[in-house]
C-alpha cells in the first residue's frame, strides 16, 4: 500500500510539474522518433535546392519530420520557390506557387500591440512564416491556462489566454516559423526594439498555409 501511495504521488508530482512548465506544442514520446526528426531537419533534406533560413527554434521537428513524409510535394514546391524567388522584390499580395495548389500572401504590414492581436490555431492547415525585412514578435500560448473564445470556423479558432504564461520570440531573415495544429500563436506584435538596424514595427512576412495531413 504504501508503494501505492509512493507512485500516486510521483505520478501527481510529475503533473503538477507539467502544468508548472505549460504546453506549448504536440509532444511525442517516442525517443527514437524525436531524434531521427531532429537529425532530419538538421541535415536539410527538406531544402530541395533552398539556400536560406532554417526552421526557428520553436519548430516541432517531429510534426515538420512526419507532414513532410506525408505531404512532399507541397513541401517540395514551398522550398523550390523560395530557392528561386526575390522574396523582397516580389510585389506584395498573392502568388501562386508553382507544381502546387499552394498561395504565398506577401504582406507588408506593421505590428501592433500585443492587447489588438489575437491568438489563433488551424486543424487543417500549417502556417509557414517567414520575415524578410523588419522584426516581427510571435507569441506561442500555453494550452493549460487558454481556452477557446469563438466556434471553430475554418479554418481557424480563437483564444482566452493568460499573457504571462506565453512565450515571445523575435523573427529574423535566417529563420522561419512552422505553427502546426498544436501551436496556438500570435503574430505581428510589436517588437519595441527601436535600434538603428530596426527602427520601426514595418515589417514583409510571406505566409503560406501548407496542408496539414492526419
Amino acid at each position: 500500500m504504501r508503494k501505492l501511495f509512493i507512485t500516486l504521488g510521483c505520478a501527481l508530482l510529475t503533473s503538477l510539474s507539467s502544468v508548472a512548465q505549460g504546453y506549448y506544442t504536440q509532444y511525442y514520446a517516442d525517443k527514437e522518433l524525436r531524434s531521427k526528426a531532429e537529425a532530419w531537419v538538421k541535415s536539410g533534406e527538406w531544402r530541395n535546392g533552398y539556400e536560406g533560413a532554417a526552421p526557428h527554434s520553436t519548430v516541432n521537428a517531429v510534426d515538420f519530420y512526419l507532414q513532410y513524409q506525408k505531404n512532399p510535394s507541397q513541401w517540395k514546391a514551398l522550398f523550390q520557390w523560395l530557392a528561386k524567388t526575390d522574396l523582397l522584390a516580389l510585389p506584395k499580395g498573392r502568388h501562386n506557387i508553382e507544381g502546387s495548389n499552394l498561395v504565398a500572401s506577401i504582406e507588408d504590414d506593421t505590428n501592433g500591440e500585443l492587447s489588438t492581436k489575437r491568438s489563433e490555431s488551424h486543424n487543417h492547415k500549417i502556417d509557414f512564416q517567414f520575415v524578410v525585412k523588419g522584426v516581427e514578435k510571435f507569441g506561442i500560448i500555453d494550452h493549460y491556462t487558454s481556452k477557446p473564445n469563438s466556434k471553430y470556423r475554418p479554418d481557424v479558432i480563437h483564444y482566452d489566454y493568460d499573457a504571462s504564461k506565453a512565450r515571445f520570440y523575435l523573427s529574423n531573415p535566417k529563420e522561419f516559423f512552422l505553427f502546426f495544429p498544436r501551436d496556438w500563436h500570435i503574430a505581428k506584435i510589436n517588437n519595441d526594439l527601436k535600434t538603428p538596424e530596426c527602427p520601426d514595427e514595418n515589417i514583409r512576412v510571406i505566409v503560406v498555409k501548407v496542408d496539414y495531413i492526419d
